[in-house]
């Protein structure tokens, strides 16, 4: 009793205190006045202590924002405050051209947000580290060694056989429970965390009795869900221990060491495996023996193999390299790897069961080029349709709506002032839906990017769905590659209908909250054989 009433007395006297220093702040700016920065972009009013927080309405932020720039005619930049941080809303491709080719220096750092660096080892990744000599090196070890095009080409195999493995157990399920639908989210998440396990840590965790694989599995949603998470501290600093009050901080501080333990042993697997070898290319125990042309010893290396060669190698020499990074890099490719395709494969069979035409012309496509044998990843060349259904795909629903910046100098844009230290947010969704850059934006027309010299690299800046500049994802030939082999064998191997009779209009759009915009409910469809995938 005694405890519950000294709560009681904290969180009152707690909240008081708040009650009166925003009463003084008021009071402040109303006899004293604000100064604000010459020629800032349109931006509406806000408020002392949350700036423009109350105006973000319902729970999707990419949506909110395409709100309040149409409301505020600030088609281009917005200048928003979150807390006491101002926040530059890049919304068209114009302004993006500007901002990320133009000065993409300047905007090539990020905000360091709280969960990030508890989570990411105090920002030695590379997708939250800070601009600068250890974030160049580490993203040159990843592009050259992890990510380049013959090292996504030598996980071919991977993908072949992990595809196969999918197609063959829906065509079981649809044999065993005829009329009963797959469930295709569940389906994709369990393949692109295959293929990742495999590429990144030499094996998979998937097996019914591996305990080390489902709670992996667990950690990696709770990991993705906390990326996301909104912390009061990363908006208005002063009021930041109501997230250790919540218990916020201790929660994300219990998966990030979960998942440190969880990468210790698997990279120890890793060291021990290679002290008992004779030479670093010889294989054992638990890598996957990958199939397909061209293969060597060189090919058979995991991402943790080839980090683990760099770290003896002294091959990083100019900053420190150690095992903290190989985890925080490794880490970095289940956040940015396996969400991205998962997504990506969830909304293209989506816009597929919703438009009847484009699904037969995608099929007549695939089915065309490779008959009745099984699919490879050769037979893609030459498969325009399929490219243009994952770039449409790609352009209504990017992985990552929006994307986090900060600028570190002081810069002019289309005639604003920004100012060093601003965070700059760029809406990836709306500037896919920008009515300059295209026609019947709200539509999925693949056709829109027949002969389209537009790619994934982020050079066309109306189409930037991986971001832009020297930030954009390196990891895009390994998501897209992904990407095209499991939606084609999809398409060649079965027939789609929606279940209980459902029409494509009735198909639930909803979007999900989280780092990554997943449908919110699972996608669910009954798959009738074409071909044999015996």
């Amino acid at each position: 009793m005694m405890i519950q009433m000294l709560m009681d007395l904290i969180i009152t006297e707690t909240f008081s205190l708040v009650l009166a220093a925003i009463s003084l702040i008021l009071l402040y700016r109303r006899y004293s006045g604000t100064s604000t920065t010459k020629n800032s972009p349109p931006s509406p009013p806000k408020l002392p202590i949350i700036g423009n927080l109350h105006q973000l309405k319902g729970p999707y932020i990419h949506r909110s924002l395409q709100a309040l720039s149409q409301r505020h005619s600030a088609p281009d930049l917005m200048l928003l405050h979150f807390g006491s941080f101002p926040v530059i809303v890049v919304s068209s491709a114009e302004a993006a051209t500007q901002v990320f080719k133009t000065h993409d220096l300047t905007f090539s750092s990020r905000p360091k947000l709280t969960a990030y660096g508890k989570l990411l080892y105090n920002y030695k990744d590379v997708a939250s580290a800070p601009y600068g000599e250890y974030w160049r090196q580490v993203k040159s070890i990843c592009v050259l060694n992890l990510l380049s095009s013959k090292r996504v080409r030598s996980y071919r195999g991977v993908r072949e056989e992990e595809t196969k493995i999918m197609i063959n157990n829906i065509e079981q399920y649809s044999f065993s429970s005829s009329g009963r639908a797959v469930d295709l989210s569940k389906m994709f998440a369990r393949l692109t965390i295959d293929i990742l396990t495999t590429v990144a840590l030499g094996r998979k965790y998937s097996s019914k009795d591996d305990v080390d694989g489902k709670m992996f599995e667990e950690l990696l949603k709770e990991f993705m869900g906390y990326l996301a998470c909104p912390i009061i501290g990363d908006v208005i600093p002063w009021i930041g221990w109501f997230s250790h009050f919540s218990g916020l901080h201790a929660k994300i501080d219990k998966v990030a060491k979960r998942l440190d333990e969880f990468l210790d042993r698997a990279v120890q697997e890793h060291v021990d495996r290679r002290s008992k070898s004779t030479t670093a290319s010889i294989d054992h125990g638990g890598h996957v023996n990958h199939t397909g042309d061209d293969r060597t010893d060189e090919d058979q290396k995991d991402f943790v193999d080839v980090l683990l060669e760099i770290q003896e190698g002294n091959l990083a020499a100019g900053f420190p390299f150690d095992i903290v990074t190989i985890k925080a890099l490794i880490l970095d490719m289940f956040a940015g790897g396996t969400d991205t395709t998962y997504t990506v494969l969830e909304w293209a069979m989506t816009e597929l069961l919703r438009h009847p035409k484009v699904m037969r012309r995608l099929q007549n496509e695939v089915r065309g080029i490779v008959g009745n044998r099984d699919l490879t990843e050769d037979d893609l060349i030459g498969m325009d349709y399929l490219r243009a259904v994952i770039k449409e795909t790609l352009r209504l629903h990017p992985p990552f709506s929006v994307i986090f910046r900060l600028s570190t100098e002081d810069v002019t844009i289309k005639g604003y002032n920004i100012k060093a230290n601003t965070r700059v947010i760029l809406n990836m969704w709306q500037i896919g839906r920008d009515p300059m850059s295209y026609n019947k934006v709200e539509e999925f027309e693949p056709e829109r990017f027949l002969n389209s010299p537009m790619e994934y690299k982020g050079n066309d800046f109306q189409f930037i769905p991986f971001g832009v500049g020297r930030r954009g994802c390196p990891g895009t030939h390994f998501a897209i590659s992904a990407t095209e082999i499991v939606l084609a064998s999809l398409v060649h191997k079965f027939d789609w209908a929606l279940p209980n009779g459902a029409k494509p209009i009735d198909i639930d759009m909803t979007e999900s909250t989280g780092a990554t915009t997943h449908r919110k409910h699972p996608l669910k469809a009954i798959a009738s054989p074409y071909f044999s995938c015996g």
